[in-house]
């Protein structure tokens, strides 16, 4: 669903950032070769996320779904000298390809891949994170929630996407739509919890700031 007219998106991106060489290459890989390809966070939300990243300048950042790298390598941006990024995801078939960029980009020591399934995999990461991106499957969100609340320091950050979900949050609920019910559920809890506090950006398919007290 666009939320903006596409000539009106064209120029925003037009006068944001301009996309580096790497995740040019990256997207065109991506278009290529996997399934799927509209999941890429893509230019314009590629240097959103590396902006807040770079004004956050984590030391300790959690990915929860990483695709084929794109985000990670935004977020990768705004790390401090010794900072890293720990990234889960289900498809392990992603894993090489991900590497690739990861080690073309400079960051690769300081980003730590995980496969399987991310509530199993966050309790075992020793470590408090700065920064957290979620973009996994939405049925869980409200779980990852709950998983990294209390590994994320006072002031620290937690983005989270598609809470806008293609507009179906202000759609009649379809009572078979499981996700669409379970966004709509966690975007009360982001409003709601007394922990956080929130913005609802309607960027892309929504993107949600949310910073801990």
């Amino acid at each position: 669903m666009d939320f903006i007219s596409s000539k009106l998106q064209n120029y925003v991106e037009a006068h944001s950032e301009d996309e580096p060489e790497l995740l040019q290459k990256l997207t065109k890989e991506t278009w290529q070769k996997v399934l799927q390809p509209r999941m890429l966070s893509g230019h314009y939300q590629g240097r959103l996320l590396s902006l807040i990243s770079k004004l956050a300048h984590p030391t300790s950042i959690l990915e929860i779904g990483t695709y084929t790298g794109y985000s990670a390598l935004s977020l990768a941006e705004g790390l401090s000298e010794k900072g890293k990024i720990h990234t889960i995801d289900r498809n392990e078939e992603l894993y090489d390809l991900q590497r690739k960029y990861f080690d073309l980009s400079g960051y690769g020591n300081r980003i730590f891949q995980y496969t399987g399934d991310a509530k199993k995999i966050i309790p075992k990461i020793d470590a408090e994170f700065d920064l957290v991106f979620i973009d996994a499957d939405k049925i869980s969100y409200p779980r990852y929630f709950e998983l990294i609340i209390n590994k994320l320091k006072p002031g620290g950050l937690i983005l989270s996407d598609n809470v806008l979900w293609s507009g179906k949050v202000i759609e009649k609920l379809n009572p078979k739509d499981k996700d669409t019910k379970v966004i709509l559920e966690y975007n009360l809890l982001l409003k709601n919890d007394p922990r956080v506090e929130t913005v609802l950006l309607p960027i892309r398919d929504g993107l949600t700031i949310s910073r801990k007290k």
